[in-house]
């Protein structure tokens, strides 16, 4: 086979073969040939690779399809192709649905991941940053690569734990699919776990507190959550995604599915909780208590942070760094240890070891008298540090 920099001229006055067909490569552009036939027919040629197998495809003749419009089916084909799609509409036909990379993991999680406490984490992880990189693409295109790109992605939003949490779930998927011979190689063989940063230690002053919580007020939803998180010290996920069927009297009941380690959780509401909830309207036919259409949870929360910024002037801080000052906060208010890991569901600290599995309080009556004490602090914090004076609950939503 020639290969040669093609140009449209030298294209044009090419000689066909008397005799059968010859091929020649377009340097510079992989696997972009120029066939010609005897009898004088010239063709375009892809040659291209998916799926671990060599394929070729006829994609235009000259002089109906110019050089440059050939180069420009070759790009195309090219994106296609690096995305696991057979550019090809014949052999497109017959790719299999089982090997797209959304019906793989779906797999997986069913399978393998089904009885695991992490179960909720690891679907979150696949919904939130794997199917959209991913969904429509054959797993057997999904390389090093990629895998790379992904996780440097997320490193580079400041999401470090998370990135080492999206390596973990994808070495188990990949594990998995070479074990069901549905791939033939683990594409992050070699591929080292991103390294652990140092962990925030950001804490909100108690000016900082209240300035975040006024800032809350005219965000709607998004502001409701942001002071039930003050509150309790849960997770964002736990409040924002809180439904009506969870919230019994004055607690909340959370399922291991909705916790980060896997076990059932129950955050008593202090007095200003119970008032935060008690005026969230309820949405006809929606189960959630924080919506906005009316359907499902609310989302967005990068543009409501950026909104709460700007109105509380706060700076360099998180979301989750309110489950951090929280806690703090509980401390300072002398709340032993034990009560306020039992508060945040944490199963470690002075919780794990020998203690997990011997010591089983639940502590349900310290963590109410803590979170009241939490509430009646940051009533007084809002009411100008002057005790007794309450606070009304403005704003709510």
């Amino acid at each position: 086979m020639a290969k040669r920099a093609l140009t449209q001229a030298w294209v044009h006055r090419a000689k066909t073969p008397v005799a059968g067909q010859i091929e020649v490569f377009d340097a510079g552009w992989p696997g972009l040939v120029l066939a010609m036939s005897y009898g004088g027919a010239k063709s375009w040629r892809l040659y291209y690779r998916i799926g671990g197998k060599q394929r070729h495809a006829t994609i235009g003749t000259y002089p109906a399809m110019t050089l440059i419009e050939a180069r420009d089916a070759w790009r195309k084909a090219r994106v296609d192709v690096a995305h696991g799609i057979d550019p090809h509409p014949k052999h497109a036909a017959a790719l299999p649905a089982s090997m797209a990379f959304e019906s793989v993991i779906a797999d997986w999680l069913k399978r393998d991941q089904g009885s695991k406490r992490s179960l909720y984490q690891t679907t979150r992880l696949v919904e939130h940053d794997l199917m959209p990189k991913w969904r429509g693409r054959r797993i057997d295109t999904i390389g090093k690569r990629d895998v790379l790109d992904l996780i440097d992605g997320i490193n580079d939003r400041g999401a470090p734990v998370k990135a080492r949490n999206v390596y973990g779930a994808l070495h188990r998927f990949f594990k998995w699919s070479v074990s069901r011979e549905i791939i033939q190689a683990h594409p992050m063989a070699g591929l080292a776990r991103p390294k652990a940063k140092k962990s925030r230690e950001r804490v909100l002053t108690d000016a900082e507190l209240v300035e975040v919580w006024r800032g809350a007020e005219g965000l709607g939803p998004f502001g409701t959550v942001v002071r039930m998180l003050i509150l309790t010290g849960a997770r964002k996920e736990e409040i924002g995604q809180l439904a009506w069927n969870e919230v019994h009297g004055d607690a909340i009941h959370l399922e291991g599915s909705r916790t980060k380690n896997g076990n059932a959780h129950i955050i008593p509401l202090s007095t200003p909780a119970k008032a935060l909830l008690a005026a969230v309207p309820r949405v006809a036919g929606c189960d959630y208590l924080f919506t906005v259409d009316g359907k499902k949870t609310i989302t967005g929360w990068s543009r409501a942070k950026a909104k709460l910024d700007a109105a509380c002037g706060v700076q360099d801080w998180r979301i989750h760094d309110l489950r951090r000052s929280t806690a703090t906060g509980m401390q300072k208010l002398k709340v032993p240890l034990p009560v306020t890991e039992a508060i945040l569901g944490h199963t470690g600290g002075s919780r794990a070891g020998i203690v997990k599995v011997y010591q089983v309080h639940d502590y349900c009556d310290e963590k109410r008298g803590a979170l009241e004490a939490w509430g009646a602090h940051v009533q007084d914090l809002l009411a100008g540090h002057e005790p007794g004076k309450v606070l009304p609950m403005r704003g709510a939503r």
